[in-house]
């Protein structure tokens, strides 16, 4: 009997903590749709008036931050319409952009890009392994 009363009262506790999650999730959600607006403000201005030469970087960098905060929209999407699961793979791929970004803007040194590519490498296959039949739970 007092097993019984003991689940109930995790149950709610996880039901109470879901929620906590839930809001803190829109809120985030909220939050990226702003940046993004600011982002999309940020790529226009770059298009139409900046000099030519630091214009391309910049351009390409804004455009890999767009895709960030659009993945990690996706991914707050996904969340709530998978019954409240977050799929690895969409990690994977935010860190596969994130790292192609940081290549982007710092790419001075070969050895770090070398080795940033390296891990790429290790997020695609990682990916692969991730998207096969026994690991896949969509």
């Amino acid at each position: 009997m007092n097993s019984m009363k003991g689940m109930k009262h995790a149950s709610n506790i996880a039901w109470v903590l879901q929620w906590v999650l839930n809001i803190g999730l829109i809120a985030l959600a909220a939050v990226l749709v702003f940046f993004l607006a600011k982002e999309t403000f940020t790529m226009a201005s770059l298009m139409f008036g900046s000099t030519q030469e630091a214009k391309a970087y910049e351009l390409l960098e804004a455009i890999v931050i767009y895709f960030l905060y659009f993945e990690f929209i996706a991914l707050i999407i996904k969340y709530f319409m998978s019954g409240f699961h977050f799929p690895l793979r969409y990690f994977i791929y935010i860190g596969i952009t994130a790292i192609i970004r940081l290549i982007i803007v710092d790419h001075s040194d070969p050895m770090t890009t070398l080795l940033h590519a390296g891990a790429i490498l290790v997020l695609v296959v990682a990916l692969y392994i991730s998207n096969t039949e026994k690991l896949k739970r969509e």
